[in-house]
């Protein structure tokens, strides 16, 4: 089942602000294919996958699952879409504790209007796949992380979903526990699945047909200075864009700030000449937190993150 993004947007409220974590996302995704979300915490990994299946509705675009538009979809639904076309395995797990491994993947079965039998069938036969024959009866607590994660495995599988959606799968497995994971994942796609899963671990890009990078590598070479001269209300970077450079306020005066949930907009930090800005972003790999902008005329010295103390320190020695 193919799965297809256009021009993706989303948008949500952290805190009083609204975030916008990616902003005109494309993403193609084919049958038996194994793709990688990868990137830092906060970049739209777990955001994206809420998205494609059909928990939270996008700000913009169009998801595309076998040529059904997901975003299209009414309440009712989209409870079918999430029943029949996703699996999820979630970070947690979220496995209810008071229930055995093989009630575990019995719940969705039950709740699709499977018989108890056929449901307590079938949940045996998953678990017999992902090695768990023996846990059958044991309750989560009596289950180490990799065993809880291949019971979420067994659950998310449990209605034949032609797609899967691991969210960090691996987040909490030491490295034995972690390979077992790896070759489930490449079994489930060899099946003809499309799997998507989101990550920061890359031991996953060799099992990967291919990765998506959703937030910027850290700026590690140096780059050239370069210097920059604005008008009064020009934008320098916004919230969301990637960062590249960090930037020195020479002239004018620089405004950093956020749009709120109100719909109003606060100035968080006002930065005159000698101050500097913006180097967080492409030192750690991470989108722009906040929107750069000169509230009057304005000239900007941009330059690497590694470079930033070196050229103060130089240029205060020299002004001094």
């Amino acid at each position: 089942m193919e799965v297809v993004c256009r021009d993706l947007a989303v948008e949500y409220v952290s805190s009083g602000y609204r975030i916008r974590p990616f902003d005109g996302l494309d993403l193609e995704v084919g049958p038996g294919e194994i793709v990688l979300l990868l990137g830092s915490s906060g970049c739209g990994k777990t955001t994206l996958l809420s998205v494609l299946a059909g928990i939270l509705r996008p700000l913009r675009g169009s998801v595309r699952v076998a040529g059904v538009e997901v975003t299209e979809l009414s309440a009712r639904s989209l409870r079918a879409y999430r029943q029949r076309s996703v699996g999820i395995v979630f970070q947690a797990f979220n496995l209810v504790p008071s229930l055995s491994a093989a009630e575990n993947v019995e719940v969705p079965l039950l709740a699709h209007g499977t018989g108890r039998h056929g449901a307590r069938g079938t949940a045996r036969e998953l678990l017999e796949r992902v090695g768990l024959s023996d846990r059958l009866s044991h309750r989560p607590a009596a289950l180490s992380g990799g065993e809880q994660q291949r019971v979420a495995f067994a659950r998310a599988l449990a209605l034949n979903p032609p797609v899967l959606l691991a969210d960090e799968p691996t987040a909490h497995l030491d490295y034995i526990q972690v390979e077992t994971v790896l070759l489930l994942l490449r079994k489930i796609a060899s099946e003809g699945r499309t799997v998507v899963v989101a990550t920061h671990d890359e031991r996953f890009l060799p099992l990967a047909t291919r990765a998506v990078e959703m937030s910027p590598r850290p700026i590690v070479e140096s780059l050239e200075p370069t210097t920059i001269d604005l008008g009064p209300g020009e934008i320098i970077f916004k919230q969301g864009d990637p960062g590249d450079r960090a930037y020195i306020v020479e002239e004018g005066e620089i405004e950093i700030v956020r749009p709120r949930a109100d719909g109003a907009e606060e100035v968080v930090s006002k930065i005159g000449p000698g101050g500097n800005f913006g180097e967080l972003a492409p030192m750690f790999g991470l989108p722009r937190s906040a929107t750069a902008r000169a509230s009057k005329p304005s000239r900007l010295v941009g330059l690497s993150p590694s470079d930033l103390q070196p050229w103060l320190t130089k240029h205060a020695l020299i002004d001094n």
